[in-house]
């Protein structure tokens, strides 16, 4: 999972962007948890880079090296070297519309090698078409896609391990209400129109006691368990939640 990230990253850092966002377009997104703590993610649909702005990378600040105090520069937070670190793109260089095109088609083939991705394609105006599916057993926290070293902090999906036998759900990339001042540097949210073009749906499917949801038509019965089902649009403020109580 860390080369996943590190990609995610490279979506950025390829752009040639100061900061950016990824966020998801159109999208059918599905998560199933069983009370034996594997679980199945999947994916499927549009994921958009949206650039934050100069101000998003180093924290609100505009002044220049020569103004920052010692040690400030070496330890800001940078995204081009990500990419750098990836033999699939240290040497994909160029410039203009051209460059840019060419480095979103290496991002799109190193993501269809990577494990998870059945399919990534660049279909452009940094655009991705994306099919994406995973199994494991739920022994940590699973994040999908997440950036430290780019400052990727808000995924679109999380499931977080709550003492022994719980596990909370949340969704914070399918909603629109995210508060701008707690992003990275106080950047926020995605802009106006990757806000826009949010269009898809999260269903999230269990066999274990479903503790806590905020679905308002509830959970509905099905013969492998309980399905609850979120639609989101650009209108979508609260972001899917549920917690769910799994075996030890």
């Amino acid at each position: 999972m860390n080369r996943l990230y590190r990609i995610a990253g490279a979506l950025c850092g390829l752009l040639a962007l100061s900061a950016c966002l990824v966020t998801p377009g159109k999208f059918e997104s599905s998560l199933d948890i069983r009370a034996d703590r594997s679980f199945t993610f999947a994916y499927k649909g549009e994921i958009l880079a949206s650039d934050m702005g100069k101000e998003a990378l180093t924290g609100g600040s505009t002044s220049s090296d020569e103004d920052a105090p010692e040690g400030e520069v070496e330890n800001a937070p940078t995204l081009l070297p990500i990419a750098a670190q990836d033999e699939d793109f240290s040497d994909k260089t160029g410039n203009g519309a051209k460059g840019d095109e060419a480095q979103m088609q290496a991002v799109a083939a190193a993501l269809s090698r990577e494990k998870g991705f059945r399919s990534a394609r660049y279909v452009g105006n940094h655009k991705f078409e994306i099919d994406y599916a995973i199994t494991g057993r739920l022994t940590h926290a699973f994040l999908f896609p997440f950036n430290i070293d780019a400052q990727i902090v808000l995924p679109f999906v999380a499931v977080e391990m709550r003492g022994e036998d719980r596990v909370r759900v949340k969704a914070p990339g399918f909603a629109n209400g995210f508060d701008k001042s707690q992003g990275p540097g106080g950047m926020g949210g995605a802009g106006d129109e990757a806000a826009k073009a949010l269009d898809g749906r999260f269903t999230l499917t269990t066999d274990a006691e479903i503790v806590s949801q905020n679905q308002e038509e509830g959970a509905q019965s099905t013969p492998q368990g309980k399905r609850i089902v979120w639609t989101i649009t650009p209108l979508t403020g609260e972001a899917p939640a549920a917690t769910l109580r799994v075996r030890p």
